[in-house]
């Protein structure tokens, strides 16, 4: 008699049986305790498994790929995720004009004025969103930086600055005097601004709403914002003195900055 096949086939719930050839593959039944083979549906559902589990490996390196391409190297150079999502998703807040802490109310012309630093850094002098005087453009001096404007209109008139120390006082009492009504005035300090200035200049710039000039020194720093025809005293005024015990800097106080709403003069 010939040998014995196996005649097994992968998708059954029974159990092979060894045959002869020719034999019609019938089954045993199984016994009792016995685990039946895993049916067609369980074969294919571990198989669809696997190619999931592929493709979702797959997919995951493929978009590590890309992030890593588009955000290290494009086009030959480096860029950033937020410009990689455009500028559109950025915010940005609005700068306030002088680029003041605050916005100014209609009919109100946003102002700073920062006094020099010792005699190291000059003073500055921005009105309505314009420097009208700085470092960098070069019309500051030592002493008293000046800078007029239109009250009404809020457009720059003319600016100076006097040396106070070993200047001509005669120019800076003239330059006040010519002041027309409704001009704004902004003033700023360099280094000393008060060795020459006497009481006839303390005047005048009472006259425009000034409190400290009176009390003006050697070196004191002094910030002011006045007007000529204005109504008692001017709110916007800042005065630090000069004084050894309490300078920031070897023999200057520290500088200030004021910065604020002046109201537009009404017609």
């Amino acid at each position: 008699m010939k040998k014995g096949v196996l005649a097994a086939f992968p998708c059954h719930t029974g159990h092979p049986v060894l045959g002869q050839p020719g034999d019609t593959g019938t089954e045993s039944p199984p016994a009792p305790g016995d685990v039946p083979a895993l049916t067609c549906s369980h074969h294919l559902l571990s198989h669809m498994a696997g190619v999931i589990r592929f493709l979702a490996l797959f997919a995951t390196l493929l978009g590590c790929w890309f992030i890593a391409q588009t955000y290290f190297e494009r086009g030959g150079r480096s860029i950033s995720l937020r410009s990689w999502l455009g500028e559109a998703g950025s915010v940005r807040l609005p700068q306030n004009k002088c680029g003041n802490q605050r916005s100014c109310p209609t009919k109100h012309f946003a102002f700073k004025i920062i006094s020099g630093a010792a005699n190291v850094v000059g003073p500055s002098i921005c009105f309505n969103d314009e420097v009208l005087m700085s470092n960098v453009k070069n019309n500051i001096g030592r002493g008293l930086n000046i800078a007029l404007v239109n009250g009404t209109s809020g457009k720059p008139l003319k600016t100076a600055s006097f040396d106070m120390y070993s200047g001509d006082v005669q120019q800076l009492e003239t330059f006040l005097q010519e002041i027309k009504d409704g001009t704004v005035i902004l003033v700023a300090t360099y280094d000393d601004a008060a060795t020459k200035m006497n009481g006839k200049i303390r005047k005048l710039f009472s006259e425009l709403g000034s409190s400290y000039v009176k009390h003006l020194g050697f070196r004191d720093n002094w910030v002011f914002l006045g007007a000529k025809g204005l109504q008692g005293k001017s709110p916007f005024e800042e005065h630090i003195k000069n004084d050894q015990k309490t300078n920031k800097y070897d023999g200057w106080p520290e500088l200030l900055e004021m910065e604020g709403c002046a109201p537009r003069k009404q017609d």
